[in-house]
């Protein structure tokens, strides 16, 4: 198992003036530590720490099936001829979401029996 890591920034803002300090903008700040983050982690730590986990993830199932309908009649618009549309629409019906959650049900079933552990 993968321990997960916390990391944290920690910044102290130092003016020379008492006045100097009411003047400072948090907005200001945060930019401040992203491009610092930016400069030592590149793009893909910046990203970690910009990144707001605050969607549910049935908010973002229904942005998936929107994305996706709107894919698809992209698709469906660029076909040049009738069998072109024909294949989509059959890859399409040959998805099935009820097969693919009986295969995963077996596949937890047969993990805790080789494991001989339960859960419940």
């Amino acid at each position: 198992m993968v321990r997960f890591k916390n990391r944290y920034v920690l910044c102290q803002v130092v003016a020379e003036e008492p006045r100097g300090r009411s003047c400072i903008e948090e907005r200001a700040v945060g930019s401040a530590v992203k491009d610092a983050i930016a400069r030592a982690y590149g793009d893909y730590g910046l990203a970690c720490c910009s990144l707001a986990f605050t969607g549910t993830i049935r908010s973002c199932q229904k942005f998936l099936i929107q994305y996706n309908r709107r894919q698809l009649l992209t698709l469906l618009q660029n076909c040049t001829n009738e069998e072109e549309r024909q294949r989509i629409r059959q890859s399409v019906l040959s998805c099935s979401l009820t097969e693919e959650q009986s295969h995963s049900g077996e596949e937890e079933e047969e993990e805790d029996e080789d494991d001989g552990t339960e859960t419940d």
